[in-house]
């Protein structure tokens, strides 16, 4: 998702002691050698062990890597176009992954804006989990974490705290990032554990400040999916409920500046909404195909629509006014135009084996789409494959397959995504991965590292 808006200045908070499995202290990551640590500090004898942290050889926080190896397809890969030029590749770890997930994980749609990535990974643990926010810096090629959920929220030990940000992450006119957060656990969002609801948040870079919007705007909901109006400041969100009994969605309206709900009522979205910036309405189907509502701030509630389609995932609005999503279960491409609310397929986005996919982006020629299919695992079957799709000429083409290069250099083997997004200027695709460090476990590969790679995309590959 790309982004570009006006910051202000704010002041910098100070920041709460780091919370660690169930335990609140100050602490020190002691290193006793490559990639292992231990705590020190105030009730450090009472917290589980910390994991050894995933490190890069050499000491290296960034590996970059080109070969010719990068085009060349797995046997699942047939009868689709192939990159001429191999782009160039940034790997990174995201820090602070330096106890046991369950697993570690990213679930949120990133964001990008000039010379910056921001995205979220969670540890999934519950009741007392966490989740992170970390700023990409396209200069330095650095991450840097500059959300600490359970910092944040403070909540007492034992009770519920968010392990996932399962949301967009968007980014308002003025300047802060916007952002909900998302249970660990479907048994952990009780009465027990102090479960109220959860929590809207925003950060605000240039500041490095972190507040609270809203807790349980929707009441005992959890809040995985959302988008933000930016201009208006509206924070529209998905919902599913504390109680895993009630499958019913909920879609909400949370005014920003009021700190009000203008709307709540069952029939929502699960996982994505349709944003059109040049109307300011918003778009969603109950669950995840079906007929399209509309809402507007002015309206007394959602309007349906004579339109299906699949929203898994989409894209922001291209500068023509179309927005492209893609469906669940088939992995069709549809075109949505947001001044004739119609749609239509222009084509399928598997290009192997893998259909599933979880993010979707448009470049801001509105030219090119990217993903990455195997969402929840399995993109290695396809050998990552990194797909553009011309929505010119509805053609797909892999700029890079990562797999099994990254596995071979760095031991890594990427196994899917929930967060993409291209650069303002359209030369790097971000992408945040789930991916295993540890090998074969139980006869299969587990997520227990989330890494970070900048696919620098040729010109020539992008330009026509």
């Amino acid at each position: 998702m790309i982004i570009n808006c006006i910051t202000q200045q704010l002041h910098i908070s100070k920041r709460a002691p780091h919370t660690i499995g169930t335990t609140a202290m100050m602490t020190l990551l002691l290193s006793v050698g490559p990639g292992s640590y231990v705590l020190v500090g105030e009730n450090a004898l009472d917290s589980k062990p910390a994991a050894s942290a995933p490190v890069l050889p050499d000491g290296k926080t960034v590996v970059t890597l080109t070969s010719a190896d990068l085009l060349k397809p797995p046997a699942s890969i047939k009868g689709v176009a192939i990159a001429q030029v191999p782009p160039v590749v940034d790997f990174l770890y995201y820090p602070g992954q330096t106890y046991e997930g369950n697993p570690w994980s990213n679930w949120g749609d990133g964001v990008a804006t000039p010379g910056k990535y921001y995205s979220a990974i969670g540890d999934h643990k519950a009741p007392d989990g966490n989740a992170f926010v970390y700023e990409y810096d396209d200069a330095t090629k650095t991450l840097k974490k500059i959300v600490d959920l359970r910092e944040l929220l403070n909540v007492p030990d034992g009770q519920y705290s968010p392990g996932k940000i399962h949301s967009r992450l968007d980014i308002g006119c003025d300047g802060w990032v916007y952002f909900s957060t998302h249970r660990g656990s479907t048994k952990v969002t009780t009465d027990e554990y102090g479960y109220k609801g959860d929590w809207i948040v925003r950060h605000h870079p240039d500041s490095g400040l972190t507040e609270v919007v809203a807790h349980g705007p929707a009441g005992k909901q959890c809040i995985p999916c959302s988008v933000l109006d930016p201009d208006r400041l509206i924070f529209y969100g998905g919902t599913a409920a504390g109680d895993s009994r009630d499958k019913r969605n909920l879609f909400f309206a949370f005014d920003v500046r009021k700190k009000s709900v203008l709307y709540s009522g069952y029939g929502g979205p699960a996982r994505y909404m349709i944003f059109s910036k040049s109307t300011g309405n918003v778009y969603f189907t109950p669950g995840l195909a079906g007929r399209l509502f509309r809402y507007y701030p002015d309206q007394d509630g959602p309007v349906g629509l004579d339109v299906k389609l699949g929203l898994r995932a989409a894209t922001q609005e291209t500068p023509d006014g179309v927005v492209y999503t893609v469906s669940r279960d088939d992995a069709v491409i549809y075109r949505f135009d947001t001044k004739t609310e119609k749609a239509e397929r222009i084509g399928t986005a598997a290009v192997g084996e893998p259909t599933y996919i979880t993010t979707i982006d448009v470049d801001a020629t509105g030219r090119y789409l990217y993903y990455v299919p195997g969402a929840h695992g399995d993109s290695e079957k396809d050998g990552c494959a990194i797909v553009q799709f011309d929505v010119r000429t509805c053609s797909k083409k892999v700029v890079a397959f990562l797999h099994p290069l990254l596995k071979q250099r760095l031991d890594y083997t990427p196994l899917g995504t929930f967060s993409t997004a291209v650069s303002p200027s359209g030369d790097k695709l971000y992408i945040t991965w789930n991916g295993n460090l540890g090998g074969m476990k139980r006869r299969r590969l587990a997520w227990d590292a989330c890494a970070l790679t900048v696919i620098h995309i040729p010109a020539s590959e992008r330009l026509p």
